[in-house]
């Protein structure tokens, strides 16, 4: 058993903003495990690098141009799963954006987008591919991306903070349920991972905030969410682990709670 604990051979890996850096390496880590891969991404060149990427190595993957936010859009995402693949098995709600603004200069355009891009798309695509892993009878496992910023407010990024928490209530309320469905909903809580979304947040004085609270005294590396991903996508491995908040963070919160 312990050989094939994390075996994905025979299922498919659907990846919402499969095309950004941290993403990209969980997309890459499920391909490595044996997973067709659906790289949905809104940005088309980075969508179709990673599946690209992922075909080089030897694995499966097609890539879907997509708005996150859309629900038409992934549709046409599930669509192309089914036509690949025959089938969805597990989703990894990835898209997000950040913003810095101060409180009150925070546009209502603004929130809006974040909103959209970091809670609604969670929203839609479990709408949309939940619904198809709750309707195969098979299960499945879904795998959305908090923060450590979803709880106390650990950063200055009061709308980002803010999805983050209403992606937790929507992971922990699917949990239960689609729990007799066999579809079990997790979430990732990575710590600082510097990526698109953040790196023009990270001035040298953040950064030295962070790392006076960070017992690694470093940022993590998007290959250190993998085997999160892996743990939580694999029924061998996770088939009792539903609602749960996992987090990745170096001992970030440990230091600051």
């Amino acid at each position: 058993m312990g050989t094939d604990l994390f075996d994905l051979k025979g299922k498919s890996a659907v990846v919402v903003g499969g095309g950004g850096v941290l993403a990209g390496a969980m997309a890459d880590g499920l391909a490595r495990a044996g997973a067709s891969l659906v790289v949905y991404d809104v940005h088309k060149e980075n969508g179709e690098a990673r599946a690209a990427a992922i075909r080089s190595g030897g694995g499966k993957a097609v890539a879907v141009h997509g708005d996150a936010a859309r629900k038409e859009d992934l549709e046409a995402g599930l669509r192309a799963a089914l036509d690949s693949f025959g089938r969805v098995d597990i989703l990894v709600n990835a898209a997000g954006v950040n913003s810095g603004t101060p409180f009150f200069e925070i546009a209502e355009t603004e929130w809006q987008r974040i909103i959209d891009i970091n809670l609604k798309s969670v929203f839609l695509a479990c709408q949309v591919f939940g619904k198809a892993m709750v309707e195969s009878g098979r299960g499945g496992s879904v795998i959305n991306i908090s923060s450590v910023s979803s709880g106390p407010p650990l950063s200055k990024v009061f709308t980002y903070s803010v999805t983050k928490a209403g992606v937790n209530q929507i992971t922990q309320f699917l949990a239960r349920e689609w729990a007799p469905h066999r579809v079990r909903v997790n979430a990732i809580r990575p710590g600082f991972f510097p990526a698109e979304q953040n790196r023009a947040l990270l001035t040298p004085e953040r950064t030295a905030q962070i790392m006076a609270h960070n017992p690694m005294k470093r940022f993590g590396e998007a290959s250190e969410l993998v085997g999160a991903t892996l743990f939580l996508a694999s029924e061998s491995a996770s088939s009792f682990v539903t609602g749960c908040i996992l987090t990745v963070d170096g001992g970030f919160t440990a230091m600051t709670i």
